[in-house]
């Protein structure tokens, strides 16, 4: 299970975490990755990587998108380990991660993460 600290606590800052990141996706999953910088973002609180998640009605009806949050939740919860404590994510299930087995929506949310990862780090080099 996905800690209370590790979640993403408010709208504003769910929506200063998706509004400012890079995106990257797969079949699946839409993976959005930014850093939390303190002097902009005083409210954020640095206990570890965020996570916020995206599960809508399109994926199914609230049994399925229940059971799609339980799963992200539980991959979120292993990805917080490898990531910086600055780091804030936020996954939007798409209609096909309904069907999927675990192993299959992991590797997706690890390719989508990654991606999105590399291209936060290219945009931060060509602005420097």
């Amino acid at each position: 299970m996905l800690p209370k600290n590790l979640k993403i606590g408010s709208s504003a800052e769910f929506s200063q975490a998706v509004s400012g990141a890079s995106r990257a996706g797969t079949k699946r999953v839409v993976a959005y990755y930014s850093r939390a910088c303190g002097e902009r973002e005083p409210q954020v609180s640095f206990g570890g990587p965020h996570f916020g998640l995206i599960v809508s009605k399109a994926v199914g009806n609230a049994v399925i998108r229940h059971r799609v949050a339980r799963r992200l939740r539980h991959i979120c919860a292993e990805l917080a380990e490898e990531l910086d404590r600055t780091d804030r994510v936020v996954i939007r299930a798409l209609p096909a991660s309904a069907d999927a087995p675990s192993e299959k929506l992991e590797d997706d949310v690890r390719r989508a993460l990654a991606r999105s990862r590399r291209r936060f780090a290219e945009r931060a080099a060509q602005s420097d």
